[in-house]
């Protein structure tokens, strides 16, 4: 069994989100369910970026947006610092926002555009009482826009009159407000030139040494991820199936679908390109509405055995710190069945 490690901050067991299809005369009874999250554990270390990757649709923002509690959990645990925010009202998590907070992917959508820069990056300031009275808000405004590399005398513009980069600055920003401990970026740089990408990339790396952050790093870029992750959780259809520091998930990769996803990555040397093995996926990816049995990956995978469709695999330590959940890896059927970091229980009520 993984040893809990005392400085995690964050703890999901089991976590499922089904969206239910509705149909009928009055719209009211579910028809099916959409399993976009369907039973995910992992832990974040305190001060660490988690890489989450994947192919589009297969459950990255729905996990983080759980693990921020914009949607409500259909079962499973969630624990932040300890609290178990599945059992908390809404009303009981406010508090905890300061401490938690999100970098959207679209920095034009997530934006209002009525409002300037300024509103938007001191709005969690009033919302949540921070600052007292307009001139240690807008002192706190052109604070916050400074650390991001925002000229503060552009914060009477609105959305619109700013460039991608620029607008994901305002972001980072409003998401810097309150100073919290724990950020989702979810897929920050995906919407951007690549030049600018690496200038958001570096300022996410130089906010996360200054301030003592902890990243969620959601992303389909592999190599963007490479570059900023400590660790990386790879999703298939609403799995985690493989997890592991960095550097091993890229050398040594122990599931096949994360073969595949790193042989999809081009790379530069024509000639390596053109004698590097192939490792090609038939299919397509199944709906979530229906998933297979047994492994969710068996339909699409080149060394599926007939267990595969029957048992599905759990995530298991099949080396020291790596965690993969396929039947066929050799160090798969004598490892533990214990998820990674199985969380504290929560406090006992006073």
């Amino acid at each position: 069994m993984d040893p809990r490690h005392d400085d995690d901050i964050l703890h999901v067991r089991d976590l499922k989100m089904h969206f239910p299809l509705t149909g009928g005369v009055f719209f009211q009874r579910p028809k099916a369910w959409v399993k976009a999250v369907d039973g995910v554990s992992l832990s974040i270390r305190r001060g660490e970026t988690l890489g989450l990757v994947g192919e589009s649709g297969c459950g990255k923002t729905t996990l983080g947006r759980c693990i921020l509690r914009l949607y409500r959990p259909t079962a499973g645990r969630i624990l932040f610092n300890g609290h178990d925010l599945t059992a908390m009202s809404s009303r009981e998590v406010r508090p905890l926002r300061r401490r938690m907070q999100v970098i959207f992917q679209d920095p034009y959508a997530s934006l209002n555009p009525r409002m300037t820069a300024g509103a938007i990056i001191g709005e969690p300031l009033l919302i949540h009482k921070a600052v007292n009275g307009k001139e240690e808000l807008r002192a706190r405004v052109a604070e916050l826009a400074d650390t991001v590399g925002f000229h503060p005398s552009m914060l009477d513009r609105f959305p619109h009159q700013f460039s991608s980069g620029q607008r994901q600055r305002i972001g980072v920003a409003r998401a810097l407000a309150l100073n919290p401990e724990f950020i989702v970026a979810d897929e920050p740089v995906s919407a951007l030139d690549v030049s600018i990408q690496a200038q958001i990339i570096n300022l996410l790396e130089e906010l996360q040494r200054r301030f003592s952050l902890t990243y969620l790093f959601i992303a389909h870029d592999l190599s963007v991820v490479r570059h900023i992750s400590d660790r990386v959780a790879v999703m298939y259809l609403g799995h985690v199936v493989e997890l592991a520091k960095r550097d091993d998930i890229y050398v040594n990769p122990r599931h096949p679908y994360t073969q595949a996803l790193l042989a999809a990555v081009p790379i530069p040397d024509p000639e390596v390109e053109a004698t590097r093995e192939r490792f090609v996926l038939a299919g397509e990816t199944p709906s979530p509405i229906n998933p297979p049995t047994g492994c969710v990956f068996h339909p699409r995978c080149p060394i599926a055995i007939e267990r595969c469709s029957r048992e599905a695999p759990v995530l298991k330590e099949v080396a020291p710190d790596h965690w993969a959940a396929c039947i066929r890896d050799p160090g798969y059927d004598s490892a533990p069945t214990e998820a990674p970091h199985p969380p504290p229980q929560p406090p006992a009520p006073a």
